[in-house]
């Protein structure tokens, strides 16, 4: 038997060893997903960080859909911006400090903040090196690959005390742009061959702007590019302990492992497309829809597309429209409009206001098309999130696909660096390691000669 043989041997046993009777997680009692029978999630921590808020339970279990609400420690992440907003600054180094301490930064504390991570950028020759060596089209598998590398760096990669891991995750938070930058310049220099360019970040310069400098190098972005990575980032930082990549950095952290691990397995999680890539099909969906849509202000055109995707006729026929829904959010994802409204005066910057018109036509065509097509209220509560402009806002400033999960990566490592903090410093700490039950049937051993 040669290899190709075993290997499709072991490949069609598949089918019958992981088939499991749907049913069965029904009479168990288990939480597919972590999921309530409501898509509610299961209960599983409690944090002080951030809150994902899309619906009230009431009295009697139900839940009543609300306007969604996003809290960074308490704080209204839509009060934040647009307090940052009204005195005309940038805000994502202030909610470094609100994450990781808890509150608002006095003045000094900011600006000892915002010095401190832009001296932190650099990456030291060896560490640059060692990227610039790294092969791979895919930048989430570098920055993963980097950042265990960065263990090596670390005089006390072990020591899980709080003030080292104030110190790690400074370090991470600071070094993700550097690392995101200088690995698709490699990827540019390798796959299309053009010039490879590894610029020094400046300290003077925000964490947003450095990272467009040595993505696209001087005078080559606009403040407006600036301002709306800047929210861009804000809005990526935080969402609440129970998102995909958050949850598995909490779980490995619960091992007490060192923080570049825990960081490199919440890097793994988003890069999921089902967690982290979805501003990427999202641009694909919408360059599709140009090309097949005659009219772009034909909202008919527009509900036919729409139709045809949701029937698996059009796009990647997966029957998905991407950037509708979320597990939390019912009504509106908060984060939507903060982004959109900036994202608008981007396009008037960049040219684009008839795409962007296109992009709002959908948006206000595709619930109505959504609870049209499954012919039921009962999942009509869905709202675009996010990813629906992000993508967009990524391209129109000049940025490449290959970063746009990345660049949530370079935004939500504030988030796993404040819970994996407070997972390791617990009053109560317990390993996380839930059950699985198994439902195989016994089968007895077999001598060799008598299997068939």
């Amino acid at each position: 038997m040669n290899n190709e043989e075993l290997t499709q041997i072991l490949s069609d046993s598949i089918a019958f060893t992981s088939n499991i009777d749907k049913n069965l997680f029904t009479k168990m009692g288990v939480k597919r997903g972590l999921r309530n029978e409501d898509h509610s999630g299961v209960l599983a921590g409690l944090t002080r960080i951030g809150d994902v808020v899309g619906y009230e339970r009431q009295e009697d279990g139900s839940l009543k859909p609300i306007p969604g609400k996003l809290y960074y420690r308490g704080l209204d992440v839509e009060e934040l911006v647009a307090g940052i907003q009204k005195e005309n600054r940038l805000g994502f180094e202030e909610t470094i400090f609100l994450l990781l301490s808890g509150r608002l930064p006095l003045k000094e504390e900011l600006e000892a903040t915002k010095s401190l991570i832009a001296e932190t950028m650099p990456l030291n020759h060896m560490a640059t090196m060692n990227i610039l060596a790294l092969q791979g089209k895919n930048i989430m598998n570098i920055l993963a690959r980097s950042v265990l590398e960065l263990y090596c760096y670390d005089e006390n990669p072990d020591d899980i005390s709080p003030n080292n891991l104030i110190h790690q995750s400074i370090n991470l938070i600071a070094k993700f742009p550097t690392i995101i930058a200088y690995a698709y310049q490699v990827l540019r220099h390798d796959v299309r061959g053009r010039s490879l360019h590894v610029r020094l970040p400046h300290p003077e310069k925000s964490v947003a702007e450095n990272f467009l400098f040595m993505m696209k190098g001087p005078n080559k972005y606009t403040e407006l590019d600036i301002k709306i990575l800047d929210l861009a980032l804000i809005l990526h930082a935080e969402h609440g302990g129970g998102n995909n990549s958050t949850f598995s950095v909490r779980v490995t952290s619960s091992t007490e492992t060192d923080t570049y691990s825990a960081i490199a397995a919440g890097i793994g999680s988003l890069k999921g497309p089902l967690h982290g890539g979805a501003n990427v099909k999202v641009m694909g969906m919408l360059e599709d829809m140009k090309k097949n849509i005659s009219d772009w202000e034909d909202a008919n055109q527009v509900d036919e597309y729409l139709r045809k995707i949701l029937r698996k006729e059009a796009f990647d026929k997966t029957g998905l429209i991407y950037g509708l829904g979320h597990a939390v959010y019912t009504i509106s994802d908060p984060r939507t409009g903060l982004l959109k409204e900036m994202a608008r005066d981007l396009a008037k910057e960049k040219g684009r206001e008839k795409e962007f018109a296109l992009m709002e036509l959908i948006e206000n065509r595709i619930v109505e098309v959504f609870r049209e097509s499954k012919k039921s209220n009962a999942k009509a509560n869905v709202c675009v999130n996010v990813d629906f402009y992000s993508g967009f806002v990524y391209d129109a400033i000049g940025l490449p696909t290959e970063v746009f999960t990345p660049l949530f990566a370079m935004a939500r490592i504030v988030g796993w660096s404040a819970h994996r903090i407070e997972e390791m410093n617990f009053s109560s700490k317990r390993l996380i390691r839930p059950a699985y039950k198994n439902v195989r049937e016994l089968q007895g051993f077999i001598p060799i000669n008598e299997r068939k």
